[in-house]
């Protein structure tokens, strides 16, 4: 019950993400099909787009990373202090 749910809900998503197609029409040959409104209008909003992208990816790989493998391995380390809570 819970894939079907997920499926419906993941597919929902991605009909409504697409364009509609006079934003299709207004959109760049590099976007059509992905965004709605009017797209970058000048090779500044596209240095925009990208700084931010890479800022995103950035913050999304240490986070993934440390989530996954903190490192902590001090004993004095304040997660010792709330975990041994004697």
């Amino acid at each position: 019950m819970k894939k079907a749910a997920f499926t419906i809900l993941f597919l929902m998503i991605a009909v409504f993400s697409m364009a509609c197609p006079v934003c299709e029409r207004n959109q760049p040959a590099v976007l059509k099909g992905i965004s709605h409104g009017t797209g970058p209008e000048t090779k500044w909003d596209y240095i925009a787009i990208w700084t931010t992208t890479a800022i995103v990816l950035y913050t999304l790989y240490y986070s993934v990373k440390w989530l996954i493998s903190p490192g902590e391995k001090s004993e004095n380390h304040i997660k010792r202090v709330i975990l041994n809570n004697e």
